[in-house]
Formats: structure tokens, C-alpha cells, sequence
């Protein structure tokens, strides 16, 4: 009896102490996340308005017929960026943009067979995932909680830029998790090269967005030397701002995964505390139902 109840106390300290980690980690992802929000607010509206002036200067411009945003006739080859977490412990977070990534590769290769698909992995995670299915990784580049500068995405740009126009690609995607709130988070495909009027729609599909374009619409501009020169200047710095927006979607998803999977552990591990202190209490009160019990019995047979 004694050896039960002192396992139980043991399971009960062993919880406890598991508790107090994934407390400690869920405020430290809670206290993560409400930066990463803040800068996700203030690179929004940014976002929105470089979206809109683009659009309005390619259509200043003649079209959407600029290397940057005109389409190939066939697709062969696919670009990829895929952004993970380097850990685990932030519930479907991970999987849920993996499943999406590789839904999307099969729907892909299902309009042409022969399409080859490469990656781009930003943690350690995705990277795992893809080189364990032998998928081809180009290029791996690190992964931070924290991005604080739109100056850490630019390597990842000026690489899928360079690429496209020299024709290594025909399409460039990003594999990223959207942050609508702190319980809510979607897993989203988006294709940043090329930008075509079609995509440029979907974008904009916002009322946000569709009234800054209405207001762009109404300016007269002179530009020097001509619209096309300034729109393909302008377009890499779109890219660069819609890649930091991604990042700092996904960054903010994960800290609010890991923060709701931290505390369903932490209520989890109080309900198996409460059941065990039930068990502990039960055991305890049966041994001295049975001691007294023992007791009586003895002194009975002594008279």
C-alpha cells in the first residue's frame, strides 16, 4: 500500500513539474507573439499600399508586360519557399503547411506530369521533412523567431528574382501560415512570381486594397525616365515587401501555435493531477479503512 501511494505522489510531482515547463513556455511564446503581431499590423497597411501602386503603375505602364509579371506560355519548372518552425512542440503548426505545400506540388505535377518542383526550406522542420522524402532542397536558409528588418529576407529575394529572370523557374510559390488570430491560423499558397493581372486581382481583393487603387487611380504622375523603367524598379521592392509580410505571418502563427498547444499541456496537466490527487486520496483512505479494519480484527480474536 505504502509503495502504491508513493508512486502516485511521485506521477504527481513529475506532472507538476512538467507543468511549471509549459507554463514558462507558454508565456514566453505569448510574450513572442505579441511583438511579432504588432510589426504584422504595421507591415500590413505597407503591404496593401505597395500592392495597389504597383498595379496602378502596371497598368500606366501598358500591362502587365514586364519580365516580373508576365506569365510563360508552359510551366516546367517550379520555385517553392516553404517556412516552417525549427522546433516542435506548437500542435498541426508544421504539418499543416507541409500537407498544404506538397497538396499543391501534386496539383501542379497533376495539370503537367513533368513539372519538377525545387525548394527553398526556412527552418529546420520543413528542411527535415523535404530531405527525408528526397525532395530537392536548392537552398536552406535560417530561420528566426524575431525579424525585425525586412533587410533578413532580401538574400531569399534576390535569389528567386535572379532565378526567374534568367528562366531557371517559370513560377515561384511561398508556403506560409496566414495570422488571423491569436486561435486561429491558415495555411496559404501564394505565388509571388510572376505577378499577373490575374493574381494581382486575387490580391486585392480586399476593400483595403480596392480603395487604395481607386485613390491611386485618381492621381496624374510624371514619371522619369518613363512608367516601365520606374515599375521594374519598383516591382523587386514589392516582392520584398510582400516576403517579409509572409515571414512575419508565419512567425506570428507559430509563437500562437505553441503558446494554445503550451496551455491545452498545461490544462491537461492539472486534469491529471486532480485525477491522481483522487486516486492518491482513495488509496490513502482505503489503507487506513483497512488498517483500522486489521485492528478491530486483532483485538476481537485477542478477547
Amino acid at each position: 500500500m505504502a509503495l502504491s501511494t508513493k508512486t502516485i505522489r511521485k506521477s504527481i510531482r513529475s506532472i507538476g513539474n512538467t507543468k511549471k515547463i509549459t507554463k514558462a513556455m507558454e508565456m514566453v511564446s505569448a510574450s513572442k507573439m505579441r511583438k511579432t503581431v504588432n510589426a504584422v499590423m504595421a507591415a500590413r497597411p505597407y503591404a496593401q499600399t505597395a500592392l495597389a501602386m504597383v498595379i496602378d503603375l502596371a497598368h500606366r505602364a501598358g500591362g502587365f508586360n514586364q519580365p516580373l509579371l508576365k506569365s510563360r506560355k508552359k510551366i516546367k519548372k517550379i520555385c517553392i519557399i516553404l517556412l516552417t518552425a525549427n522546433r516542435g512542440l506548437c500542435g498541426g503548426f508544421n504539418s499543416q503547411i507541409i500537407n498544404q505545400a506538397i497538396s499543391y506540388t501534386k496539383k501542379e505535377k497533376s495539370k503537367n506530369p513533368e513539372i519538377v518542383c525545387d525548394w527553398i526550406a526556412v527552418g529546420r522542420k520543413g528542411a527535415d521533412f523535404l530531405a527525408h522524402h528526397n525532395q530537392r532542397i536548392i537552398a536552406e536558409f535560417e530561420k528566426l523567431d524575431i525579424i525585425t528588418s525586412i533587410f533578413e529576407v532580401l538574400p531569399i529575394v534576390k535569389m528567386v528574382v535572379k532565378d526567374y529572370l534568367n528562366e531557371s523557374y517559370d513560377k515561384v510559390a511561398i508556403a506560409y501560415t496566414n495570422f488571423n488570430s491569436a486561435v486561429n491560423q491558415k495555411p496559404e499558397i501564394r505565388q509571388i512570381l510572376p505577378l499577373t493581372s490575374t493574381l494581382a486581382k486575387n490580391l486585392a481583393k480586399d476593400e483595403e486594397t480596392k480603395d487604395l487603387i481607386s485613390q491611386f487611380e485618381k492621381y496624374e504622375y510624371l514619371f522619369e525616365p518613363d512608367p516601365a523603367t520606374v515599375l521594374n524598379s519598383v516591382l523587386p521592392h514589392l516582392i520584398e515587401v510582400n516576403l517579409y509580410q509572409y515571414f512575419l505571418e508565419t512567425i506570428a502563427s507559430e509563437h500562437a501555435s505553441r503558446m494554445l498547444a503550451m496551455r491545452n499541456a498545461s490544462d491537461a496537466a492539472d486534469e491529471m493531477i486532480n485525477g491522481l490527487t483522487l486516486a492518491y486520496n482513495q488509496a490513502r483512505q482505503a489503507a487506513i479503512t483497512r488498517e483500522i479494519a486489521e485492528i478491530t480484527g486483532g483485538k476481537a480474536a485477542l478477547e
